[in-house]
């Protein structure tokens, strides 16, 4: 683990740098895009799902919410194919991108998401449906019943513990009000059992961030992927934050509590 989060955060340092540099949106944009997914491959999250997932060789898999192929690229090796939907076309190009590179040719992205009309996206039936991280604040009955239909075998949903990758103090420190969507009891009680008769299975997946930095500079811009439209004034606002907090350890600037979240991972088999 340590080992995977110096790779990432080198990374990191790295593409700030380049932010800094380019100073132009649209390459700030597609840097962060390739910096969230090479984070999210190291962070423990892919990892600990894939060692949950009960799949055989000759299946094939449905992946919502597939980002730059966090899941589906070590997927590929694993199963037939992999259908790998998501709703940005700057996820789906990076995806293509690293399938390229790493001549992957099982992998079918589809740029769509839970309000579309699979039948019209030619979704089709798979052996398993997995939506990872992905159901918000969507029409979660809806949502789930729609991934229950296009899986013959195997349904994986998961969701965030608490307020997941969020950090809370962080976030409110720029006097933005942190409301997350739905618990993942309310999923497994309310939706899979009460309305649906299903009794999931239940396991926990750990994802844990790097919390140290070579700069304060490096550490605000780490933590702007949890805001949209971040205004001047709450910049500088997490700025603060950052510089009141931040500890310097060997050599690092790193915050005085561990950085990490708990994802449960909900799956049933279909009849």
């Amino acid at each position: 683990m340590e080992t995977r989060i110096a790779r990432v955060r080198q990374s990191r340092a790295k593409k700030v740098t380049e932010h800094v540099v380019r100073g132009r949106n649209r390459n700030l944009r597609e840097a962060r895009i390739s910096e969230f997914t090479e984070y999210a491959d190291g962070s423990g999250y892919a990892e600990g799902l894939l060692k949950i997932l009960k799949i055989e060789p000759e299946w094939t898999v449905l992946d919502v919410a597939c980002a730059g192929g966090t899941l589906a690229i070590p997927l590929a090796s694993r199963v037939k194919s992999v259908t790998a939907m998501d709703h940005s076309r700057e996820m789906l190009d990076l995806l293509e991108e690293r399938c390229a590179e790493r001549s992957i040719k099982n992998i079918s992205p589809v740029r769509g998401w839970w309000d579309d009309n699979w039948s019209a996206l030619k979704i089709g039936v798979h052996d398993v449906a997995i939506a990872s991280r992905s159901l918000g604040s969507h029409d979660l009955l809806d949502s789930v019943m729609k991934l229950n239909r296009v899986a013959r075998k195997q349904v994986y949903i998961s969701q965030c513990v608490g307020d997941g990758p969020f950090d809370r103090r962080i976030y409110e420190a720029t006097g933005r009000k942190l409301e997350m969507g739905p618990s993942y009891t309310h999923i497994y009680y309310n939706l899979l059992y009460q309305h649906m008769g299903i009794l999931a299975n239940i396991a926990f997946v750990r994802e844990d961030y790097a919390n140290d930095w070579a700069s304060h500079e490096e550490a605000v811009e780490a933590q702007k992927w949890m805001f949209q439209d971040l205004t001047e004034a709450e910049e500088d606002k997490l700025r603060a934050f950052m510089k009141e907090h931040l500890l310097r350890v060997d050599g690092r600037w790193r915050l005085p509590y561990e950085m990490q979240c708990n994802w449960a991972i909900m799956w049933w088999e279909k009849e």
